[in-house]
Formats: structure tokens, sequence, C-alpha cells
């Protein structure tokens, strides 16, 4: 989604290539149909080519997508999330950004919003 989200759309060649590692192009294919089947992507037919872009603006996916997230690896707590996030060796967050955070939670307990 990351890739079709920054090329705007793409072929599976184009997915392909801008993919890290070297992707098998059957499983490129297949993750591509995934995602149209699951309403994520469409995709229009030039020639013998299918051109895939998303169907839903990256802002409106984010929500559902970390919702998902945090269901799956932190048995649905925001609050071991941001544990694992604020714990972590490799993820150097900012004072700025940690300003920004503690400005977010204090308009969150204001709006009742737990």
């Amino acid at each position: 989604m990351d890739i079709l989200y920054r090329l705007g759309r793409a072929t599976a060649n184009e997915v392909m290539a801008a993919l890290s590692g070297d992707p098998n192009y059957s499983t490129v294919r297949t993750q591509l149909r995934v995602l149209e089947g699951k309403g994520h992507i469409r995709h229009e037919e030039h020639g013998l080519r299918f051109i895939y872009m998303p169907t839903v603006p990256r802002h409106a996916a984010r929500q559902p997508a970390l919702r998902h997230l945090i269901e799956t690896f932190f048995e649905g707590s925001a609050e071991k999330m941001l544990s694992t996030l604020l714990g972590s060796e490799s993820s150097k967050i900012s004072e700025e950004e940690l300003e920004r955070l503690a400005e977010l939670i204090a308009k969150a307990r204001k709006g009742g919003r737990r």
C-alpha cells in the first residue's frame, strides 16, 4: 500500500521494483489481488497491463490499520503499543515529538476520549 500511496498508481512490475529484496512476481500479484478483494485498491486495464491505485486516501486508511495493528500485536491496548514504542532503543523520539504527544494526551483527557 505504501508504494501505491507514494506512486499514486503502478503496475505489478513497478510495485515489485520498489520493494526491497527479491520479491516473487506471483507473490506481488497475489497480494495486489488480495488488497483489491478487500477494497483497498482497484485496477484499470491498459492493454495487457493492470494499473493499480488506492481506493481510499492514506489518512482514511490509517485509523483502521492502526486499530488492526493494536488488536493483533498489543492485545487491543494502546498503552502497550505506546509503551513498546517509547521503550524501544531503535525509536528515537525527539523532545518536540514527546511534547506533542503529551499535548494530544491532555486534549484526549479534556475531551473525555479514553
